[in-house]
């Protein structure tokens, strides 16, 4: 996927995080056991050209080689928490969840049921998310049940994120289509 690895080349050309070496195979296998996600193919071929990483480990890049565990689980944790925080302080409610119970523990636990049952979406920079095994899906930007498209798919992404060539959001021709169930709705 050459525009993935261009995408990679125009993060070290930003200079906006550092970059070191590709995700290896195993440690691709590594990642996915630990956590119970896949990547998609082309979250994967992104993060075998090259691996970003910065300082801030809790709102910036994923560092899936020496990052640490709680802090990653918090990053995989993070749309489903935002939705349960909705749920417990914002009246939001799926109605294909049934009747919405009167009390907040009731409600709490028919969304953490119906939740464990959704698509993972695996983290890309801070809020920014790509459903778990879905290449070319448009990037997420997931901020509890506040979520809109951040990129068409990866590449354009890191335009709409850091900058370089691509197309601008009011452009007619940038029209991304969530396919992955749940949280499509939001959008």
């Amino acid at each position: 996927m050459p525009q993935l690895r261009d995408a990679a080349a125009r993060l070290a050309a930003l200079n906006c995080c550092r970059l070191t070496p590709g995700l290896t195979a195993a440690e691709f296998a590594q990642v996915e056991a630990r956590y119970g996600v896949t990547f998609a193919a082309d979250h994967r071929a992104f993060l075998a050209a090259a691996l970003p990483v910065d300082d801030d480990r809790l709102h910036g890049w994923p560092d899936w080689r020496d990052g640490d565990p709680a802090v990653l689980r918090d990053m995989l944790d993070w749309p489903v928490e935002g939705v349960l925080f909705d749920v417990e302080r914002n009246a939001m409610w799926d109605p294909a969840w049934g009747p919405r119970p009167d009390a907040v523990p009731d409600r709490l636990a028919v969304a953490r049921r119906h939740l464990a049952t959704v698509p993972p979406l695996v983290p890309v920079y801070g809020h920014r998310y790509l459903p778990a095994g879905i290449s070319g899906h448009p990037v997420l930007s997931v901020y509890q049940t506040d979520i809109i498209y951040y990129g068409l798919d990866l590449s354009d992404y890191i335009h709409q994120e850091f900058g370089g060539p691509g197309l601008s959001r009011s452009d007619p021709a940038w029209e991304p289509v969530a396919t992955v169930p749940f949280w499509r709705d939001f959008l």
